[in-house]
Parts: structure tokens; sequence; C-alpha cells
């Protein structure tokens, strides 16, 4: 365990902890070499391998690395035990910029000054392919001299994580700083989304609190969705035309980074070097992978078995498939949704089981892809084409999984009838409950489902 005045790797003298959540610790430390300030974060490999977030960290490392920029926290170095990983990062004395709103409003020039410091290190991302997706005050720090450093890119996404489409479909971030189309689970544009969040940012800085928030979840969803909010007084007619076109609840028509950079009100008193692009230093390679090498029990290749494992359903993603928090139809006609969900207390290989009878039965195509995705096609031609189904397995625990069906390709009608006379009775054996309908009365709970708590996002 780690202790203040402990020596790490024979380099570092381990100082107070800064902070710390469920996988990892931070650290204050010091360069015994150079007497350097740094952060050090601690993360327990067995936990981010029991979870499935191997490949979380390893993306961190990659996108650190990639971002070098004045207003990013500079990763330094990475090194691992047998049981541990550390992050050795820039250290930022001054702690978040969300104390300072806790303190309530800043001056205009002082929110200003942190605003395009935000988006030049945003922007910059941007251009090396980057979408942070997890903005906000709590992921802002300040250095000794009140300069902003964007911090913590575990949600970050690289553009090969794009689907075909062009578009993310991870939904992540935290709900009052998230944009509608994250929330709405359709795909969605990284830049774009992370634009919503600067505009999110701005307001709280210039307002001192935030402008999208409810007691209710439900209604603070509904209010993001249709970008429901109430400029103070004393916001000036330039900066809420700035903050209108950033906060536009349509990321077709929400304002560009180019264009939001060439506003008056962001140009009032820039400092030119603040948006120059960083020259590209020279950087000692650093191998993801080897951080996982000195782990015994860390494979890098993941065996067959875990390859079908689905996927892990975060508190962000269960309030998003429920019924309750169901927010659909803000953006589409809900007759014509193109997806239904079920919850099931099988297992996973029961579940793909299952799927596999039901194609044999009705003469469908099975392909199966990562993290519990199947794709189910038609045999034959129909009016649009051949009909495509995608079915999605997500674990809420071992032993309680949410499955979601959607047409992929093909005729909605075709699929509806298939879905309602074929697919949904020959599913009853699996199903706890479908999505808007109520549970067996004869069943009890999965004791999984009753050990979960009730989450609530903050």
């Amino acid at each position: 365990m780690e202790q203040k005045g402990s020596v790490l790797m024979q380099r570092y003298e381990l100082g107070k902890l800064l902070g710390q959540g469920t996988f990892a610790k931070v650290y204050h430390a010091r360069n015994l070499a150079t007497g350097m300030s740094v952060a050090i974060k601690v993360i327990d490999k067995e936990k981010i391998l029991k979870v499935g977030m191997m490949e979380q960290i390893k993306c961190e490392i990659s996108v650190m690395r990639l971002i070098q920029h004045p207003h990013v926290v500079e990763l330094y170095e990475v090194m691992a035990s047998k049981t541990k990983i550390y992050f050795v990062m820039e250290y930022a004395k001054g702690g978040e910029l969300f104390n300072k709103i806790l303190k309530g409003k800043l001056k205009e020039d002082v929110a200003r000054r942190y605003f395009q410091q935000l988006i030049s290190a945003v922007d910059y991302c941007h251009s090396r392919g980057v979408c942070h997706r997890d903005l906000k005050p709590e992921n802002l720090l300040l250095d000794e001299n009140e300069n902003l450093k964007v911090s913590d890119f575990g949600l970050s996404a690289l553009a090969q994580s794009k689907h075909q489409d062009g578009l993310l479909h991870t939904t992540c971030g935290t709900p009052a700083y998230v944009a509608p189309e994250v929330i709405n689970r359709r795909g969605y544009d990284g830049v774009k989304a992370d634009i919503w969040s600067c505009g999110v940012i701005l307001f709280a800085l210039l307002a001192g609190y935030l402008p999208f928030q409810d007691k209710n979840l439900m209604e603070m969803y509904r209010k993001i969705g249709k970008a429901e909010f109430k400029f103070p007084k004393w916001f000036a007619p330039d900066v809420r035309r700035l903050l209108s076109k950033i906060l536009d609840p349509n990321p077709r028509t929400r304002i560009s980074m180019a264009k939001l950079m060439e506003s008056s009100w962001f140009k009032k008193g820039l400092d030119k070097s603040v948006i120059t692009a960083t020259e590209n230093k020279e950087l000692a390679p650093l191998d993801a992978e080897g951080v996982f090498d000195s782990c015994e029990n860390c494979p890098i290749v993941k065996p067959k078995k875990e390859q079908e494992k689905p996927s892990n359903l975060n508190a962000f993603d269960i309030i998003s498939f429920s019924s309750g928090f169901d927010l659909s139809g803000l953006f589409e006609d809900t007759e014509q949704k193109k997806e239904v969900r079920f919850t099931s207390n099988k297992s996973a290989s029961t579940i793909f089981s299952q799927l596999e009878d039901i194609c044999k039965r009705f003469r469908l195509k099975l392909k199966k892809k990562d993290r519990g995705l199947l794709n189910l096609e038609g045999s034959k031609e129909g009016r649009k084409g051949i009909l495509g189904i995608e079915a999605e397995i997500f674990e809420i625990t071992p032993q309680f999984h949410l499955v979601e069906l959607r047409k992929s390709n093909g005729d909605t009608m075709e699929y509806k009838k298939l879905l309602k006379h074929d697919i949904r009775p020959a599913l009853k054996d699996i199903v706890w409950t479908w999505q808007g309908e109520q549970p067996p009365q004869h069943e009890a709970v999965p004791e999984e489902q009753q050990q979960q708590p009730h989450v609530v996002p903050s």
C-alpha cells in the first residue's frame, strides 16, 4: 500500500493523497533526481482487469502521449509493477476549476481567459483525432500561474473508435454536461459533443451554476434535449449570442470550433499564443501494451471466451436504457422506434444459445462480433432489401443482462412482424421482462439485481 514518504521505483517520493476513485488514487510526489513536483495516478491492475477496463487504460496512455499542449496535463512516464500501474503526470498546484465555481460566478474577463485556454486545448485534441467526452470543471485543473490544464482522458475516444457511419456510439460523460445527441444513443459526432460541454462550462463559469439542473433526472434530460435554459440578467448580449449557438440541441447546426474562435466575445483580449499550435516534441516511446507485461496474470491477448463477454453497463447506461428515463420521445416518433429491449436472469452463454436456436429455426444467418454484439440477417430479399437485426447483450451482473434488438437494414414492417410473431414468442424462456412491461408476478427478482445500489448521478 502506498504511504506518504515511501519511495516508488527508487525514483519518486510519495506525498499527500490528492484524490481517489474506484480504480485509482492520485498522489503528490517529488522526483528524487530533480526535485520536481509531479502527480502520480496509481491504478489497481486487478480491479481494472476484473471490470474489463484494460483497453480503456491503454487508450488513455496512447491519447495522453499523443496530446502535447500547454493547456493539457502532460504525461511524463508510465511505470508498472505486478499489481499497479503508475501514471507520472504534470502537477497542477491550483487544484480543480470546480472549486472556484463553488464560490460563485467569476468575473467575465477571468471566465473568458479560462474558456479561451479550454477551447485552445480541446481544438488541439480534435486536430489530433481525439475527443475528450467528459469535459467538466472537475476535470479542468489550474497550475500555480492560474493557467488551465485539461485532465482525465479516461473516457476519450480516438478517431478510429468511430463506427462505419463516422459517429461514436458509446454513451458516456457526466449527465449535466452531456450533449442531447449523446443521451439519445443514436450515434454522435464527438467534436460537436465536446463543443456542447464547453458551452455548459462557460455558462457555469459566468453564472456560478449549471444551465440544466433539476432534482428529477428525467426532467433534467428533457431540458437538455430541448436546450431549455434561461440566461442570468447579467449576461452580456454578445455572450448570450455565442452560448445560444454552442448550446444548440441540433448538432448539425451547432457552431463549429472554427466559427466559435472567430466570435467577437471569444477574441476579446485573446493572447495569440493561446491558440498557436504546439510544436511536436520528440517523445520517448511509450508502449501501452508493455505496461501490462509485468503482470503475470494479465494476458494482452484476450482468451476466446472473454472476447464473447458482453459489454458492461455503467450507471449512466442503465439510466439511459431504463424505460422510466427513455428520452427517445424527445428526438423521434415513438411509433417509428426500431429497437426493443428485454432483461434476462439467464447467463450470457444461455442468451447466446437461445439466439442461435432462433436463427436456425427461422433461417436467419448469424454473425458474431465483439463484446456481445450479434448480427441476424434474413436469407431472402424483402421489400427493402435483406432484413438485418442487431442483437446486443449488456451485462448488469454476471447473472442479469439487458438485451437490445434493433433493425439495422430492410423493411420496418417486416421487422416488426418477425419480432412480434416469431422472435418474441421464441424468447419467452429467457425473458425476465420486456421494456415497458411489468415483470412476472410469480418470479422473484434475481438476488444479484436486489443487491444493485440505487444510483443517482451527481
